[in-house]
């Protein structure tokens, strides 16, 4: 991971000799990077401050992604375990956790939440348990994908290859994207999942290659693409080229390659609610019709969703409307170089601390209400946990 964390966590410079970037900011970015370049943002926030009780909310500057990446494999539970506990005794026992229970701290881990909700202390199960202890539920974490059906846990957005140092540098990319051509009506690039259950990238996989108007980077183990998959200059090319960008799910359901067309002007297409929708509630508009396309997986499975067809019924007037949004969504989904300050552009850090600090003022407010009450002079305040949205239905 050496060369992946050089220049503050955004890896190596890339090389443009195929002329599909723009000048500087662009980074083999690696997609499990946000622990460091989160941490290297933080370093430079203009209203950081050491007077903990002067603080809206708390930092933990801890690499809950890197921790469970050293022991994910082939380590028992107690190993894999022993950072994030000791890390939670710690902090427990720090003043300023006892101030409110630890609601106002908050975390990063550059991975996604299953990887850190291991639901059983079987060796063989995946993960580690550390959003699941009593006092990580009071903690926001900010994961690039969190749970519905936990109130603590937020998506932010994967890191892009672009890292702008400048305000300006963000302007140009976005006027190059409204000029850009794009001879593909849609594209896709990814690996089927032959033993995944339920996955329907095969019948994408095999739609596009059917399809005049689709382009195809196929990603299988050891086919001719592979190395190419793993390339930042054919995947944004691809995805400059394509109008609109297939993103089903892969072994999770969010991806990447999401961001990675959004950066390129690119409609995501989607086919699951959880791809997006009910994920990245602080970056995305919640009309999620301005900026995507969604098919049922459902209709995908069966065969009654042709996508070429469905694609091809979206007026000219439509597809202006959403490229124009995606594109103006592409400063809320990039993480600017740790080592610069943009001026007035938001990016994904910016958005994601003041979702933090909104949180935590809540927190706040119902803390000095409800603990306050008489029948809860004994009773130790936390967050409540939510059912969430166990039926993803009513998108359909």
């Amino acid at each position: 991971m050496c060369l992946a964390l050089s220049n503050g966590g955004l890896g190596q410079e890339i090389d443009n000799s195929q002329g599909v970037f723009h000048r500087k900011g662009w980074y083999a970015t690696d997609q499990f990077a946000l622990d460091v370049i989160f941490h290297n943002r933080m370093k430079q926030y203009k209203c950081l401050t050491q007077n903990s009780s002067l603080a809206s909310a708390i930092y933990v500057p801890f690499y809950a992604g890197f921790d469970i990446a050293r022991h994910l494999m082939g380590f028992n539970i107690s190993v894999r375990d022993a950072t994030s506990h000791e890390l939670l005794r710690w902090l427990t026992s720090r003043p300023e956790w006892k101030v409110l229970g630890g609601r106002d701290h908050f975390l990063a881990g550059g991975r996604i939440t299953m990887d850190f909700r291991r639901m059983t202390d079987t060796d063989s199960d995946w993960g580690t348990n550390l959003l699941n202890t009593p006092e990580a539920k009071n903690m926001s974490t900010l994961l690039i994908e969190s749970s519905p059906w936990r109130n603590n846990d937020f998506a932010i957005p994967y890191p892009t290859y672009f890292h702008p140092s400048s305000d300006e540098e963000v302007i140009q990319w976005q006027e190059r994207m409204r000029k850009q051509e794009k001879p593909y009506l849609f594209s896709f690039a990814g690996a089927p999942r032959p033993h995944q259950s339920g996955s329907i990238r095969s019948q994408i996989i095999n739609q596009c290659q059917v399809s005049m108007k689709c382009k195809l980077l196929g990603c299988n183990k050891g086919g001719m693409d592979k190395d190419i998959c793993h390339n930042p200059s054919s995947i944004m090319k691809l995805f400059q080229d394509s109008v609109f960008c297939l993103q089903p799910a892969g072994d999770s359901s969010t991806r990447r390659s999401t961001f990675d067309s959004i950066l390129a002007g690119c409609v995501p297409v989607f086919f699951h609610p959880a791809s997006a929708y009910t994920q990245y509630t602080w970056h995305l508009p919640r009309n999620y019709t301005k900026y995507s396309v969604l098919i049922p997986e459902y209709e995908i499975k069966d065969g009654r969703a042709n996508i070429e067809q469905i694609l091809s019924r979206i007026s000219v007037e439509e597809v202006r409307a959403m490229k124009e949004e995606v594109i103006k969504l592409i400063p809320k989904v990039i993480y600017a170089d740790p080592r610069s300050r943009l001026e007035t552009i938001e990016d994904a850090f910016d958005l994601a601390v003041k979702g933090v600090i909104q949180r935590v003022n809540e927190a706040r407010q119902i803390s000095n209400v409800t603990c306050a009450l008489p029948e809860y002079q004994n009773w130790k305040c936390s967050f409540f946990e939510t059912e969430g949205i166990h039926d993803w239905n009513h998108f359909f």
